[in-house]
């Protein structure tokens, strides 16, 4: 019976991830061996309960009480906090969902690939903050990294196959998000609820909002940079509002293939699950006729600051990328609390890098996971300064 351990259980990734296990059979066709989830402890238990896992570990200490309550005689073991989340890395699974949002993920990721694991991911800001030694970290212990964000599984996917030196380009497809068609002077004022109201996918607050801001797509230009292991320059992204190609490889001979797919994140974590087979998935059918169009635009770099930064990364390598998302997750904080303006985390994140400028070396210098950490935590304390100063600006 194939093993499995889901990080980040009660988030969106989590929850659809959950619901595919259930559907094939829930706990009488796999050995759920952890689940972690947030400050959700009761969907924890009651997941926990019916996948039969062996342990559950929410993130917060205080909410340990009520996970041990809520599984009394279950004979599921509850824990709590990084530590435990990270020792559950160490418990042997086959396969492992990496669904925690945010720098959070990256130490137990880590820790399942020095198992020889396969690391089904979808915390792109492992890859993000610590690409190379993540790939490193797969090659050295024969793990696997089976891509689960929508858009890497489909460029994952479309190169099955493919030689990737035969590759020219490829193209990241976004939506826009809820802000989309906003006039540029407008987004100044947007509220949180108006950059959650997302058009086309069902995810979390926070990423809904990275999605408006086009956040979530600057890392993931990063993320395909990292992962696919080609030149930034070779890197696009498309507007594509109806979200249903999640991207495109274009090769040296001029054809472009192209993922197609209701907007279902089930896709690709069902891809993940079953690879290297495909099985049915309950998604949406595509109705070519009824659709009918399918539309494109460039993005407007004024609008959308997050993927001009991203270049400006890309470019320095080192430890720009766990400084860029450290201060994009506080920006994003700042924007939840009222402090700033939706086109202020932006700003936020780039004085944060020019603050930083010194500590980040370059794609020589030499990193290590400590280093990582020790960044993500400097560039926290220098947006938050940041953010703070703007807020008192306001």
């Amino acid at each position: 019976m194939r093993s499995i351990s889901i990080f980040g259980a009660t988030g969106s990734v989590g929850e659809q991830t959950v619901d595919l296990l259930l559907r094939a059979g829930g706990a009488n066709a796999f050995r759920v061996v952890a689940l972690t989830g947030g400050r959700n402890v009761a969907r924890l238990a009651e997941m926990a309960r019916e996948l039969r896992a062996e342990i559950a570990i929410c993130a917060d200490d205080a909410g340990l009480a009520e996970l041990r309550e809520r599984l009394a005689g279950s004979g599921v073991a509850a824990a709590a906090g990084a530590g435990a989340i990270a020792e559950a890395a160490d418990r042997p699974a086959d396969w492992v969902m990496s669904a925690i949002v945010g720098a959070a993920g990256l130490v137990p990721g880590f820790r399942a690939l020095r198992h020889g694991r396969t690391l089904a991911l979808a915390n792109k800001e492992s890859l993000v903050t610590a690409g190379p030694l993540l790939m490193t970290e797969a090659a050295a212990h024969g793990a696997r990294i089976l891509p689960v964000d929508s858009e890497h599984s489909a460029i994952f996917q479309a190169l099955v196959g493919e030689d990737i030196g035969a590759v020219e380009r490829i193209i990241l497809t976004a939506s826009g998000g809820a802000l989309r068609d906003w006039p540029l002077e407008a987004l100044a004022r947007a509220t949180v609820q108006e950059a959650m109201a997302h058009p086309n996918w069902a995810m979390g607050q926070r990423i809904t909002i990275d999605s408006a801001s086009m956040f979530n797509k600057a890392l993931e230009v990063i993320e395909t940079r990292e992962f696919f292991g080609i030149a930034p320059e070779q890197i696009e992204v498309i507007l594509h509002p109806e979200s249903l190609i999640h991207s495109m490889v274009g090769f040296r001979d001029g054809a472009i293939m192209a993922h197609m797919g209701a907007p279902d994140m089930r896709h690709s974590i069902g891809y993940a699950l079953n690879w290297p087979d495909r099985q049915a998935l309950p998604v949406a059918r595509l109705d070519l006729a009824q659709i009918a169009t399918l539309t494109f635009r460039a993005p407007d770099l004024a609008r959308y600051p997050a993927l001009r930064l991203a270049r400006v990364v890309m470019a320095r390598r080192g430890l720009a990328g766990a400084a860029f998302n450290a201060a994009k997750e506080v920006a994003l904080d700042h924007f939840l609390a009222g402090g700033i303006g939706f086109m202020d985390m932006s700003g936020v994140v780039e004085t944060a890098l020019e603050a930083l400028d010194a500590e980040l070396g370059d794609e020589k210098t030499n990193i290590c996971l400590e280093d990582v950490l020790a960044m993500d935590h400097l560039a926290r304390v220098r947006a938050g300064e940041v953010a703070r100063g703007m807020a008192g600006e306001r």
